[in-house]
């Protein structure tokens, strides 16, 4: 693609799934690259949605649940 090719907030959020709010908050962190034309945003057509941080292992599932007392003497 064309280095002066954009695509409008909308846009990107449609491409990627992504929710609009979302993809605001993610261009105002530095997240998604973006330049502002008038009251608008605009992203390079040939970026990518940055990687998603979330833990999702479940290695804190249940992190609120105490431990038994046969489950700290391990």
């Amino acid at each position: 693609m064309s280095e002066n090719e954009y695509i409008s907030v909308t846009q990107f959020a449609q491409k990627f799934g992504k929710d609009v709010g979302n993809v605001r908050k993610l261009i105002k962190d530095g997240r998604i690259p973006a330049i502002k034309i008038g009251n608008q945003w605009a992203i390079p057509a040939d970026a990518e949605p940055p990687a998603d941080k979330r833990v999702k292992s479940g290695e804190y599932r249940n992190w609120r649940k105490k431990k038994d007392s046969s489950e700290e003497d391990r």
